[in-house]
């Protein structure tokens, strides 16, 4: 039998868009379109004041914040560091520490504001830390997604520094009745690779002309690059030329959005955790994959880590990301495959907090997909993915994570017939689409905010949104 071997070139296919937002399933969360806190009157008492949220100043060590004990609203950047921190025993030194630039408040408060929190240090921000304060630091020795704690007991004073015992808080004791709201970029040169499989470079640029690996000086500022060229399983029968492989890479310029309200006087009345930011992808899916058994087959190629500083007021807060980037590959083992596709667009996954609303999970994401070209033989179908497992959280610990995935699916239907008089006939039809899918959970952690508590994780609610690039139908 011969194969039906179809040539498709779009290059008039205009560009397709697609704009897609879910929600969870949970029924006491609210809706999706609900990405950041709702609006709020100040408090009655007037002391709610309008934080900056901006990058940690970098070139000089970030000193740890102190809320005071009993002095409600009064947290300040201190004069001291975590010189080291022990995980199994919740023991600290805090240590004196050089001064940087003072992060401070709005430069345009409310009418109503008052320095109570002042963000400058203070001659009690000098002075050895007390049961009952609060600790706020960047990553440190022992502590590498840096430290939220209360100090529990003064154990004393060492060669490095006052030792201390810690327990576990929340952000609420350091940010107390404030507001907060901002996007940070994160510095791509502050982001670790470690691949997974050969072929995999790392390519990045920032501000002030920096740039790093060999696509570095295409890149637009902020944004970082994973390029791969992976062979993937093979067919059996397949022959020597149909050899499976994707290459391309995936392009994105991540930022951690944060907002808080702590206006309510007694606890968080909004809050929002989540990551966003522009994706762009390359890739091409070429040869004659091996059949699927059992879940489609992912082959992770690259993981990626990054623990942001932001600084909030007078608060180190420290944001871990990470993600692992993949390429995952469907087929029946049938169909041999030469197809590239170009994808652009933007996603964003958090998860909002409101008083009296619970969290409620967002995910969000407008992609464009350009024209391909294509080549589809025999029978049979495929997919193919490059897509990125995202987590986000705060001082360690997971938030929100999410699964990120742009597809290009192709099938093909080829049927033969002969007659006695040696007459054959060949007839088909192909087809391609392009789509989508997120997914992803909201974790019991992001109860570092000070919010109530919740003992499963809610789901950020499946997105898979898919569009047709071309059909047709031959015969011969």
């Amino acid at each position: 039998m011969r194969m039906l071997a179809r040539r498709l070139l779009l290059p008039g296919l205009t560009t397709l868009a697609l704009t897609a937002t879910g929600c969870s399933s949970t029924p006491h969360t609210g809706a999706a379109d609900a990405a950041a806190p709702a609006t709020l009157a100040p408090s009655g008492d007037g002391t709610s004041q309008q934080l900056d949220v901006a990058a940690a100043p970098q070139g000089t060590p970030t000193p740890a914040a102190v809320a005071r004990a009993g002095a409600k609203g009064r947290t300040e950047q201190s004069s001291f560091k975590v010189a080291s921190y022990d995980q199994a025993s919740g023991r600290a030194v805090i240590a004196k520490a050089p001064q940087g630039p003072a992060p401070g408040r709005s430069t345009t408060p409310s009418a109503s504001a008052k320095p109570s929190a002042s963000a400058s240090a203070s001659p009690a921000a000098d002075k050895p830390v007390a049961v009952g304060d609060v600790i706020a630091s960047a990553p440190a020795p022992g502590a590498p997604n840096g430290l939220l704690a209360k100090v529990t007991e003064v154990v004393g004073k060492t060669d490095r520094g006052t030792e201390v015992k810690t327990a576990s808080t929340t952000l609420a004791s350091v940010l107390n009745d404030d507001k907060a709201d901002g996007k940070v970029p994160v510095d791509p040169s502050s982001v670790t690779v470690e691949p997974l499989m050969k072929g995999v470079t790392f390519s990045w640029a920032k501000s002030g002309g920096v740039k790093f690996g060999p696509e570095g000086a295409k890149l637009p500022l902020g944004n970082l690059r994973l390029d791969v060229n992976a062979a993937v399983d093979t067919a059996p029968d397949a022959p020597a030329s149909a050899g499976a492989s994707v290459s391309g890479f995936v392009q994105l310029a991540p930022q951690v959005e944060f907002s808080y309200d702590g206006s309510g006087g007694s606890g968080p009345r909004g809050a929002f955790l989540g990551m966003s930011g522009d994706w762009s992808s390359q890739w091409k899916l070429q040869g004659r994959a091996a059949a699927s058994t059992g879940a489609p087959k992912r082959i992770p190629f690259a993981k990626l880590h990054s623990a942001p500083v932001i600084q909030v007021g007078p608060v180190p807060v420290v944001v871990n990301l990470d993600m692992t980037c993949y390429v995952q590959v469907e087929a029946d083992g049938r169909v041999t495959l030469d197809v590239q596709q170009d994808v652009k667009g933007d996603f964003k996954v958090g998860g909002t907090y409101a008083l009296g609303k619970g969290w409620t999970p967002v995910s969000q994401s407008n992609v464009k997909s350009t024209p391909v070209t294509a080549t589809v033989t025999a029978s049979g179908k495929v997919k193919g993915a490059l897509g990125a497992e995202a987590s986000v959280g705060l001082y360690g610990a997971v938030g929100v994570s999410a699964d990120f995935a742009p597809y290009l699916r192709g099938e093909a239907d080829a049927k033969a017939s002969a007659s006695s008089d040696g007459k054959t006939s060949l007839s088909g039809s192909w087809a391609l689409y392009g789509g989508f899918d997120l997914s992803g959970n909201l974790h019991l952690q992001l109860s570092l905010f000070g919010t109530p508590l919740f003992e499963r994780k809610i789901p950020l609610g499946a997105l898979n949104r898919e569009w047709a690039l071309a059909s047709g139908h031959a015969e011969r």
